[in-house]
């Protein structure tokens, strides 16, 4: 028998955060992209040669993820990591086998880093040389050199919503760091007040390669903006009490709040204080006249510019009542690592139910190395979690959460013609399922039946006992493993009193 106890907290104080846009277009195609559940990022660009995490090992902040500790010239080391497009030929580069392989393993949507915070881009932008297809790298000259145009095709041509992956801010370009100065930290590094001229252009150069992908590049679905350092400052709200400083995200949180909020929004730190305001607003209506109804992701900048909320690489606790997704690694780091170590596909499967189960979606993260191509261990999670889906799919697509949302090894989720799903999360050394699971909080209706999905016609019983729902599974179907992470058992309608 298992018993599963009940744990169905709702982060009331973390919606707060979440401004619903207004527009009932983004409002649909928001709830559209909840459906989906399942999804591939991709962090790639010329750092994957060095197997390094991308962009921030040129940040010189006194971070783990920052300079690494065997740098004795930052400088020199800086001049060397910015050559490294001059060597990047990733002559094995072939979308289609990443589409079809994110296809057949369940995902609906990818996300690819156009631009990281390093400048450097993975299209053919005309407002800078320091991009894949410059004369001076290698690979400028492959038919297939325009990286992310090839990407949204192929996975276009599969029925992915396409997501571009852009970052604000820029330490390559010469209006956000001056090479005038040296660079500080993650932030502009000269003042913006006293060179408004010099931030002018800064904000002129974002607007315009943003727009050149709302217009170069085919039909986009979301445009996932990050580097949240990079926002608004409203001067006439009270600053913590920090002479010279503010809080770099949401500036009306105390310590105490923020410390709150650092699960849900991870990277929060305290920078220098400056108003670093590139005009989202302006920004996100030119890109909605060439792509009416695009999501847009504004990360960790509250506001109705962040139509849905990301953790980074960890699952919330509890139900979370406004969109969201988590950007999960699914080995090494965001970038290509030579040493990956992965997550197994009991520990992804599981994820994924559980991050559901609480309302979000999977963002699933795979960084390509060198040669253009994944590790081998990734298309082999990915089939793992396909043949899971193909199964299951129904207990996860275009679902809802339902009160108790988790209990135990369950998972609870609702699809739109009333069914409830209880997934149940198998562990290694469940070689059958459990005679009899008893769910607290959940009653069927009283005409309800109860089937295992994957077996067609084969109802179980159940019962109420009080205020629980006790659930038996045959002897002759408890050995009859589908799947050895987990399976589900569908309710056809609960109780609506």
């Amino acid at each position: 028998m298992v018993v599963a106890s009940l744990n169905c907290l709702f982060a009331q104080e973390e919606s707060i955060l979440y401004i619903p846009d207004p527009d009932p277009l983004i409002q649909k195609r928001i709830a559209d992209w909840q459906d989906l559940k399942f999804g591939l990022l991709m962090h790639w660009g010329a750092y994957c040669q060095w197997g390094i995490v991308e962009s921030w090992s040129i940040c010189p902040e006194d971070e783990d993820w920052c300079v690494p500790d065997t740098v004795t010239d930052y400088f020199r080391y800086k001049r060397n990591y910015e050559n490294l497009p001059r060597v990047f030929n990733p002559v094995r580069f072939d979308p289609e086998k990443w589409a079809n392989a994110a296809a057949d393993a369940g995902m609906k949507y990818v996300v690819f880093t156009t631009k990281h915070h390093d400048g450097f881009c993975m299209f053919d932008t005309k407002y800078t040389n320091y991009k894949i297809t410059s004369p001076d790298c290698p690979f400028s000259t492959n038919p297939r050199a325009n990286i992310t145009r090839e990407i949204f095709n192929a996975f276009r041509k599969k029925g992915f919503w396409v997501g571009a992956y852009f970052s604000k801010p820029d330490w390559h370009s010469e209006y956000y760091w001056w090479p005038q100065f040296p660079p500080f930290d993650r932030n502009v590094n000269y003042d913006i007040e006293k060179y408004p001229e010099r931030w002018n252009k800064f904000v002129e150069y974002v607007h315009s390669q943003v727009l050149e992908l709302s217009t170069d590049y085919g039909s986009l679905d979301i445009l996932w903006l990050d580097g949240g350092w990079v926002q608004k400052i409203d001067e006439t709200t009270e600053q913590p009490d920090i002479p010279g400083y503010k809080l770099s995200r949401d500036k009306n949180a105390d310590q105490a709040e923020l410390k709150n909020m650092i699960p849900y929004l991870p990277g929060y730190k305290i920078s220098r204080r400056q108003n670093q305001d590139i005009k989202m607003d302006e920004l996100v209506q030119k890109f909605r006249k060439k792509q009416p109804g695009i999501i847009v992701v504004d990360r960790a900048v509250p506001g109705k510019n962040q139509n849905y909320l990301t953790p980074e690489n960890q699952v919330p606790d509890t139900m979370l009542p406004y969109p969201w997704e988590s950007c999960i690694i699914m080995g090494g780091g965001w970038s290509f690592s030579y040493h990956p170590s992965f997550r197994s596909s009991r520990e992804l499967i599981h994820m994924l139910v559980d991050i559901v189960a609480k309302g979000g979606n999977l963002l699933l993260n795979i960084g390509p190395g060198p040669d253009g191509t994944w590790y081998d261990q990734a298309y082999v999670r990915l089939e793992e979690i396909g043949e899971w889906l193909r199964i299951n799919g129904e207990a996860i697509y275009a679902t809802r959460p339902v009160a108790p949302y988790f209990e135990g090894k369950c998972r609870f989720t609702r699809n739109k013609d009333r069914k409830v799903n209880v997934i149940y999360l198998l562990d290694e050394n469940e070689n059958v399922l459990p005679a009899e699971i008893i769910i607290h909080g959940l009653k069927p209706a009283k005409t309800a039946h109860i089937k295992l999905l994957g077996l067609s016609g084969t109802n179980v019983s159940w019962k109420m006992q009080g205020s629980s729902c006790m659930i038996s599974i045959p002897a002759d179907l408890r050995s009859d493993l589908l799947s050895i992470y987990a399976f589900t058992i569908q309710i056809s309608d609960l109780d609506s009193e």
